[in-house]
């Protein structure tokens, strides 16, 4: 069983990952979870201390830890981007700042540094308005690239077509086609995946999240941070962990809303798409680096996450999970036998993604700072 603790400044409840229910449980990786969240209150997605709060908190856990593979994201300079107007200058000092504190983590914990950037961004250009076709247009909250169409018209798929806006049109049958999807997978695509040209994003019923400034770019390729080693895509990064943590410590290092234009470490491009589709920041993107394999079907973005069969029912399991209805399979810590710890500022993402023995991230949603929540999948390795 898998274990949640969520601290709402200092009022701390354990639960259930699965259920979401409340559990009596107790132990010592319990305790040193419990402790490392009292100590480490969350500030917010876009406080200046946001990306701090990652490093202090990661070192705290590798003290009386000890883990050999560590799994990071900052993500406050993405937050920040998405949502807050800023000139050049302003946003170069966040991004130097973001390094900054990825060097001071580095330096002081002494891991080697395997990094990534999610991608960059560019400005919004404007809404392609879906809403009022004699379809369904659906997307999730954190994809512009991407949405989903079920049960279009001939008359919406002549409008669509010709919208100036969007850059293609893809069916259910080609999706599958390209990641090599199961039966069970394509039950979860929509009939068709549209993608919006550069600076442009969907505009659904399904869309209620705040007005963003900046959205991700088209980000065919990512920079990579990983010294002596040549990786073609991000497929590729699962391999150079397995070869460096034979011989050191090692921390993955995710950097969220930063491409190859504004990445300040030495890097290389690496390939984070498959022919027509890149991934944007988000789960897809991070189990594809953990697992070494392409996951979009896992979650596949333009079908908003949406179930129109009705089999999830009233009661679903991982409450606190977001999307995810299972913990995914493959992610390269769950299969790493010595320790693992995984610490971010992007809720959900660490202990679903990564595989750590123990995460720890914020508790927000929308930007609105619910406090922090530590997972224990495994409490065996103390």
């Amino acid at each position: 069983m898998s274990i949640a603790i969520v601290d709402a400044r200092g009022w701390q409840n354990t639960l259930d990952l699965k259920t979401g229910e409340k559990i009596d449980a107790a132990g010592p990786v319990i305790k040193l979870v419990k402790d490392v969240l009292q100590r480490h209150p969350y500030p917010g997605d876009t406080d200046p201390g946001s990306n701090r709060w990652v490093s202090d908190t990661a070192f705290d856990l590798i003290d009386r830890y000890a883990p050999r593979f560590v799994f990071l994201t900052y993500a406050a300079q993405y937050f920040s981007g998405r949502y807050t107007p800023m000139s050049k200058e302003t946003r170069a000092r966040m991004i130097s700042d973001v390094f900054l504190e990825a060097e001071h983590f580095i330096s002081r914990s002494g891991f080697a540094a395997i990094a990534v950037g999610t991608g960059d961004m560019t400005p919004l250009l404007g809404f392609i308005d879906v809403t009022r076709l004699d379809g369904l247009a659906v997307c999730t909250h954190w994809s512009t690239r991407y949405a989903g169409l079920y049960g279009p018209s001939p008359d919406d798929m002549k409008i669509l077509e010709e919208h100036p806006h969007i850059e293609k049109i893809v069916s259910q049958e080609e999706v599958v086609r390209l990641f090599g999807g199961t039966p069970e997978q394509t039950l979860r695509l929509p009939e068709y995946l549209m993608l919006a040209c550069e600076g442009y994003a969907f505009k659904t019923i399904s869309d209620a999240m705040r007005m963003p400034v900046m959205i991700p770019s088209l980000n065919f390729n990512v920079p990579l941070h990983a010294p002596s080693r040549t990786v073609e895509a991000i497929t590729g990064i699962r391999q150079i962990l397995e070869e460096d943590l034979s011989e050191k410590n090692v921390a993955l290092i995710a950097i969220e809303g930063v491409g190859l234009d504004e990445f300040l470490w030495p890097h290389r491009p690496c390939r984070n798409s498959t022919e027509w589709y890149y991934y944007e920041p988000g789960e897809a993107q991070y189990l594809t680096i953990v697992s070494g394999r392409h996951r979009f079907l896992d979650y596949p973005t333009g079908s908003g996450y949406k179930y129109f069969n009705g089999a999830e029912g009233a009661a679903r399991s991982y409450p606190f999970s977001g999307h995810f209805k299972s913990i995914p399979e493959g992610a390269f810590a769950s299969t790493f036998p010595g320790k693992s710890i995984a610490v971010g500022n992007k809720s959900m993402f660490m202990h679903m993604v990564t595989g750590a023995d123990l995460s720890v991230e914020c508790f927000a949603r929308n930007l609105y700072n619910q406090g922090t929540m530590a997972v224990i999948h495994r409490a065996d390795k103390l």
